[in-house]
């Protein structure tokens, strides 16, 4: 068992969240989150990443799905600034650019300490069933905010926002793991990664 698996869990009046998460050995996955396409996009992301994932969330999704997709964001991000901090060296980068059928997504990482998106996205169609697609780019700012890392998120092009959205969670994946693979030397001429 890897002995950098972490588990954090977020409660709040709006939603309850609890993952675990592994970044050396894919150890199973499973996401509740209650969002269907949510599940499927965060299921491709670990599956392409090659770690393990469970997410277990609940809350008030009969209001809408802002706050169950904010916060599995922000928990997941808390975990990844653990990682950083608590168990040794990293790669630090990650990059990976990859197709679905007629769509095309990237996704640069640089674990820094500076909380940065840059975010691109053209979805020609605004929902996915009744789930609302300017929620991936919230997903996103709650990750990048607590895993205080720079994330460079763009949609290149496509004609099905379902195949846009699953490639860009498939590129956070690769480059997810690349990032936070362990390193034998500490990736930064400044001494720390994280000041």
């Amino acid at each position: 068992m890897s002995l950098r698996k972490v588990d954090l869990a977020r409660e709040t009046k709006e939603t309850k969240v609890a993952i675990e998460f592994n970044p050396d050995v894919q150890d199973g996955i499973e996401i509740d989150s209650g969002v269907p396409f949510v599940n499927h996009l965060l299921e491709a992301m670990a599956f392409h990443g090659g770690f393990g994932l469970k997410i277990k969330a609940s809350g008030d999704v009969d209001v809408d799905h802002h706050h169950i997709v904010e916060d599995i964001g922000l928990v997941f991000g808390s975990i990844l600034h653990k990682i950083t901090i608590d168990f040794g060296n990293i790669h630090r980068f990650g990059y990976s650019v990859i197709p679905m059928d007629e769509a095309l997504s990237e996704v640069s990482i640089d674990v820094c300490g500076r909380p940065t998106l840059v975010f691109a996205d053209n979805f020609p169609q605004s929902k996915i069933g009744d789930f609302d697609l300017c929620l991936v780019q919230e997903f996103f700012k709650a990750l990048t905010n607590r895993a205080k890392i720079a994330v460079h998120a763009q949609i290149r092009y496509g004609e099905n926002s379902h195949h846009m959205a699953e490639s860009l969670f498939k590129a956070l994946g690769k480059s997810l793991s690349q990032a936070y693979s362990k390193a034998d030397d500490l990736q930064s001429t400044k001494g720390t990664l994280m000041k």
